[in-house]
This record gives C-alpha cells, structure tokens and sequence, in this order.
C-alpha cells in the first residue's frame, strides 16, 4: 500500500510538468508567462516547474521580445536533447512521416509511394521508416504513431476499403525497435489537430469530417476524440443516411459513403464508377459550367450538408470542421448547402447553428495530429517520471 502511495505521490509531483509541456504543444512559442495565465499558476510555481523541465532536457527558456511596460517573461521551446516522437500516416498511394519534438513542429518531413501495395511488404518499408528514425535520434525517440485510412481497434487495422486490406496487425512497424505503437484513423486524427491547432481550437466539443472515398470523422472532446468502446468511432460514412437499396463494400446498406464522394458524382451522370474516386470528383469541378455536372454537385452537396445537421442533432457541437472534397464541394454550392443544412437542424439549433468552417491544416492534419496524440502519450505524468529517472539525467 505504502509503495502505491509513493507512485501516485510521484504522479501528482509530474502532473503540473505535464500540463505546462501540453500548453507548449498547442501554443508553439508561448512564453512562460503565457503558460501561468493560462494553467492559472503563481510565478514561483511556474519558475520551479520550468527550471524542472530544463534541468532534464524537456525545456529551454529563451528571452521573449519586449512587450513594453512588465515583468520580462521568456519563451518555452522544446530542448534540443529533448524526447521525440516519430509520426507516420498510411495512405493509398503513399506514406508519410515527420519527427516531432515537444512543441508539435514537424521536421524531417519525408513523402514516399508506395512500389508494393502488399500488406507485407508496405508493414516492411514503414518499418526501415521507424528504424532510420531510431538510428538517427537514438534514445530520444519514445514512440510511433501512425495515422492509417481505415477502421482501427487498438493497433489492429479491421477494414481499408481504399487499401484494399482487411483485418491486418500493424505491430510490425516497430518490430525488433522496442518502441510503442500508437495507431488511429486518420479522419479521426486529422479532427485531433483542428482541436488542438486549428480552425476548432478552442472549442470544448467540435466535431470533425472530412470527405475523401466515403466520410470519416470524429467528435472531440476537450481535445480528445471520442474513440468508442473499442476504438472504432467516428465511421460516419456508414450511418443510413442514403439509399438501403445500394450495398457498402463495408457491409453494411444505405451508407452515407455513398452519397457524397466521386461514386455518387459519377452515378448521378450516368457513368460508371471510377478507379480513383476522389482524383475523379476534383476534375469535374473543373466542368460545373456544365448543367449535368453542376446537378450532380448540388444533389451530392445536399447530402453531405443534411447528414452534417443530422450530426449536428445528434451532439451539439459548438463547431464543424470540414476536410477533403468536403470544401470544394461547399464552396461548389454555397446556397444549396446553407439551405440544406439549416432544413436538417432541428428548429431551436437554426437560431445560432454552429459554424461550419474549412480545417485549417487540411493535408497535414493525420500527420499532425498522430504527432498531437504521440506528444500526449510522451507527456503523461508516468512517461515524465520515466525520462527523469534515464541514466543521463
């Protein structure tokens, strides 16, 4: 009992560290000041905890430019010995990687295609990924969290319909390196950043879409996503918000998936569906000076804007967010998205809707935001506890 004791003792002495390196991740360059204002601290809490961070490497100080009249203050900015977290996201055609130090930059940004689309053999070049990463950055790398298109469950990918995999074990990633594997979808993770970061920053409950082959998403809590029981949230592109009468490839029927991307476009034309949905749906807003073009943009517009309120209905954000083809398409068709979606909110809602508003990191979002979720994994008040007691330190 004694010895819980002394773990949870040592817990809460890291809580207020672990709090202050949250605020540097969401507010790149604050200053300290800044930090005690927001975390409602007094001065000499704040320099004990700083003077803390910099003594193990987690934290420089740096004077802050004259703000006229005051205290001088300084800037907080991660250590250059510091922890690092490696981010990665799995796409169709590619995958992407950056390494983030404490304050959430992405640096060393690198972008390869794929040459296989074997599971195998893509798990195995994300793996001389994640090992590169480990040669170069040695102890100071602490995990990998990686952003995947598709339906996870802890670190087991269950469907990818664009990958065209199914249940699949992504541990191999890190195989043999000893480093955790965080794993998300990147719909979910792209709503992660707008929270942190973004266009939703700030708001206690936003919810998060984003439209590529099909919708996927997530409503963010206080800056976490809602996961689910299993982890698993956040598939809203497989609500019954379309036709019962058309079969997923997930399953299930009248997916919302499809009545809103480049398969609903092209079958409201009349042609067949295409091999590259989203590459498809970008050429023929190109052609909206067309009549058929344009009523197809509208009628699929219509739908993404009355799923949002049904949406809307059902949790009460304070924002939307939108990414992908979801932007594009609203602004295709600005007045047949208003008025759809204010005829799907329910009557007390259309008073003050919330705003629907473009994201803000759009093609970085899984990126930054498997960066946002790795950070918080490397910054609970365990894991600090965990980097103080390192031999170097």
């Amino acid at each position: 009992m004694r010895a819980e004791q002394r773990r949870g003792e040592r817990r809460g002495q890291w809580q207020t560290a672990a709090d202050v390196l949250a605020q540097v991740a969401r507010q790149p360059g604050i200053t300290r000041a800044a930090v005690a204002k927001e975390l409602k601290l007094s001065t000499s809490s704040t320099t004990e905890v700083t003077a803390r961070l910099r003594d193990l490497q987690l934290l420089t100080e740096t004077p802050a430019p004259s703000q006229g009249r005051g205290r001088p203050t300084t800037v907080l900015r991660p250590h250059p010995r510091g922890p690092v977290i490696l981010a990665m996201e799995l796409q169709q055609a590619d995958w992407q990687s950056a390494v983030v130090s404490l304050d959430g930059v992405l640096v060393d940004q690198q972008s390869t295609r794929h040459r296989s689309r074997r599971p195998d053999a893509v798990l195995a070049v994300l793996r001389a990924g994640v090992e590169r990463a480990k040669a170069q950055y040695g102890d100071r790398l602490l995990a990998v969290s990686l952003a995947v298109a598709g339906t996870v469950r802890e670190n087991r990918l269950m469907q990818a319909t664009t990958l065209g995999w199914s249940a699949l074990d992504l541990s191999p990633v890190v195989a043999g390196t000893g480093l955790p594997l965080l794993v998300g979808n990147d719909a979910t993770l792209s709503g992660v950043a707008e929270a942190r970061t973004g266009a939703a920053a700030g708001a206690g409950t936003a919810l998060h879409l984003i439209v590529e082959v099909g919708v996927g998403g997530t409503l963010i809590l206080d800056g976490i996503p809602a996961s689910g029981a299993t982890g698993a949230g956040g598939e809203y592109g497989h609500m019954p918000f379309g036709d019962r009468s058309r079969s997923c490839p997930c399953g299930a029927r009248g997916c919302w998936d499809l009545e809103i991307d480049g398969r609903a476009l092209a079958r409201h034309l009349g042609e067949s569906e295409p091999d590259d949905p989203y590459g498809y749906a970008e050429t023929l807003f190109q052609r909206l000076d067309e009549k058929p073009v344009a009523r197809a943009v509208d009628l699929v517009t219509a739908a993404l804007a009355a799923g949002i309120a049904g949406l809307v209905n059902a949790y009460d954000p304070e924002v939307v967010t939108l990414g992908g083809l979801a932007i594009p398409l609203r602004a295709a068709a600005p007045t047949t998205f208003a008025t759809a979606y204010l005829e799907g909110l329910m009557t007390f809602h259309r008073v003050s809707p919330p705003a629907v508003l473009d994201s803000t990191h759009q093609e970085t979002g899984p990126l930054r935001g498997a960066a946002a979720l790795g950070l918080d994994h490397i910054t609970t008040s365990t894991a600090l506890a965990a980097w103080s007691d390192r031999p170097s330190h």
